[in-house]
């Protein structure tokens, strides 16, 4: 077993699992057309899946889950459990049941990411920036399928679309629980640990990098869920294409994340993490701040901004991952990277409501302004991890 087959099939595995977390905000409008839901409640199709997934990770930190069970068993678990409550929204009746069941999914998904990470982790250690920028690569291109299929199969309804990403999250799950092995480098399972929160937070170095990864978690998923309202608003303005269109400008922009991932992976590993990571923040800053300058523009000019702020807004995140296990003891690598993960999500929740608030008083134009301090604050926290 070579450590560049189990990158491989860990990062197919964490893009097929992960094509659940915005399986139902791709399908968002046909399923708010079908169940009747408010704009209120249509919201909350994604953001009860960050709900779910900041409990889950919360209380696996404070088990020690990803530590103690065996990380591949749990990452099978997590994408089974996924795939049922994903396919039961099919079923639902009403509001009230199906934003539980993607609080559910959510849940899961605590059970397939930062194991994920931990499994790849195990099998890397002078390239680690770059194996886990590739298996965050595989996130983003999971994250942007729905969106993809939502765009190409406009005709073929919601509940099949939801009924795919279950069956892909299923296969995920399979690979990694029958083909994967555990890597030499982090512990497969350790003993149940009552401190091993208090050891990873008093570390400074680890409170560095998850302070980082907290300005770039208030910009990325708020920038993911919201760019094709965002992109529909710029296109109506400019009246160059349809509101549809918006899903596949969501596709460009979270898709070329992958891109981004594994060529700053690549350059962390040899010109430093924290320098890349900071390079990553300040460019998505930018990109932040250009949306409202460039808003209305033509076409092109949105494709553009799309790629290159897809490409920029996620390139730092393996990085903060990958930093957190070098300040993290060998046997709380899945707690620390938990913890983070925990932390971020739970931050996304504010930004993420905040954003359509903001848009239906002033409109979509200047919106994004409000992530910026978010990318800058993650900035200086990379500065002063590289004086370490």
């Amino acid at each position: 077993m070579t450590a560049k087959r189990m990158l491989a099939l860990v990062a197919a595995a964490q893009f097929l699992g992960m094509t659940l977390w915005f399986s139902a905000t791709a399908a968002a409008p046909r399923i708010a057309q079908h169940f009747g839901l408010s704009p209120v409640e249509t919201a909350w199709l994604t953001i009860a899946v960050q709900g779910g997934f900041v409990a889950g990770t919360l209380g696996s930190a404070l088990l020690n889950l990803a530590d103690v069970v065996n990380a591949r068993r749990l990452f099978a678990v997590g994408c089974l459990a996924g795939a049922v409550a994903n396919a039961s929204v099919v079923f639902g009746g009403s509001a009230t049941t199906i934003i539980p069941l993607r609080f559910m999914t959510g849940v899961a998904l605590a059970c397939v990411y930062p194991p994920g990470m931990k499994i790849a982790a195990g099998w890397f250690k002078e390239r680690r920036g770059t194996a886990l920028g590739i298996l965050v690569g595989a996130l983003s291109l999971g994250s942007a399928f729905p969106h993809l299929l939502s765009w190409s199969a406009s005709t073929v309804p919601w509940q099949s679309l939801m009924l795919a990403s279950s069956a892909m999250a299923l296969l995920g799950g399979a690979i990694v629980w029958l083909v994967v092995a555990d890597g030499p480098h982090v512990t497969a399972s350790a003993p149940f640990d009552s401190r091993a929160v208090g050891t990873v937070i008093r570390d400074r170095g680890a409170r560095l990098a998850t302070l980082g990864y907290l300005g770039h978690m208030w910009e990325l998923y708020a920038m993911w869920a919201w760019i094709p309202s965002f992109a529909a608003a710029w296109l109506s303005q400019a009246r160059n294409g349809a509101a549809a269109a918006g899903s596949m400008i969501a596709f460009i922009a979270i898709g070329s994340g992958a891109v981004g991932c594994v060529s700053a992976g690549i350059w962390a590993d040899r010109f430093g993490k924290a320098r890349i990571a900071r390079a990553a923040l300040m460019s998505s800053a930018v990109c932040c701040a250009a949306a409202g300058l460039l808003f209305g523009g033509p076409l092109w000019v949105l494709v553009v901004l799309a790629m290159i702020w897809g490409f920029a807004v996620v390139a730092d995140s393996a990085q903060f991952s990958a930093l957190v296990t070098e300040h993290s003891p060998k046997t709380h690598v899945g707690t620390a990277l938990t913890l983070q993960t925990c932390a971020g999500f739970l931050l996304t929740m504010v930004s993420m409501q905040l954003l359509p608030v903001l848009a239906a008083r002033h409109g979509w134009q200047w919106v994004f302004m409000v992530l910026v301090p978010g990318p800058v604050l993650g900035a200086w926290a990379m500065g002063r991890l590289r004086s370490i």
